[in-house]
């Protein structure tokens, strides 16, 4: 395995295990209790601080039921079927594509979640350290944030702190809903930066960086 696939195995090796403990409806204390693992370890593995090392992974794949190279994401293709380039996917459940090579920071993931036959019910929450920022790019999404129950569509984006319990399902029987996450899990954010608004002057614009982003440079 190349440098590249190594770094981006391990980008998504957090993702993937939070996907999988989910799926089978445990928490992290629960995997503690189970593995020895301390929850502070496996908290900072599935938010990517942290590298999960051999001996971690052999104990997560036994108490998940799932071979080791399916959690890597390097599970060879059926020989029946032609080697897919699709995200790596749950049975089903979602499916999570790394969008950014590294492990740590601020950190992209696209995300899948297939049709559903009928309403999956109030999805389950969980909560954590870090900072979410969503944005749905296909189909009908629920989110539920706290006590907020929120069913966004397509080009809607919400943004909020991990800690709040927050959970999602596919909100529609039509078809799959793709979205995106950026993740930051010590707290980083996206920051948005507006370019200053056309005719202003070079003073003006000094002026706009410097008060950016509280306030607004006024027109001379």
């Amino acid at each position: 395995m190349a440098g590249d696939d190594v770094t981006q195995t391990l980008a998504a090796m957090g993702p993937r295990l939070r996907v999988v403990r989910e799926r089978r409806g445990v928490t992290l204390a629960d995997v503690s209790r189970a593995t020895g693992i301390s929850t502070s370890t496996l908290s900072r593995i599935e938010t990517g601080r942290r590298k999960p090392t051999l001996e971690v992974l052999l104990h997560l794949a036994k108490e998940y039921a799932v071979a080791l190279d399916e959690l890597a994401g390097t599970a060879p293709a059926p020989a029946t079927e032609a080697r897919s380039t699709a995200p790596h996917s749950f049975g089903d459940d979602k499916a999570v594509m790394p969008l950014t090579p590294y492990v740590g920071g601020l950190h992209t993931h696209k995300h899948v979640l297939p049709a559903v036959a009928q309403s999956p019910g109030r999805p389950r929450q969980v909560s954590h350290e870090g900072y979410e920022w969503l944005c749905v790019l296909y189909g009908r999404l629920w989110l539920a944030l706290g006590n907020q129950d929120l069913i966004l569509t397509a080009g809607d984006v919400v943004e909020f702190d991990t800690r709040t319990p927050h959970g999602v399902a596919n909100a529609g029987s039509t078809g799959p809903v793709e979205y995106l996450i950026m993740f930051g899990p010590q707290g980083e954010r996206p920051r948005p930066r507006t370019p200053p608004a056309a005719g202003l002057g070079t003073d003006d614009r000094e002026a706009a960086e410097q008060a950016a982003p509280t306030s607004r440079a006024p027109r001379r």
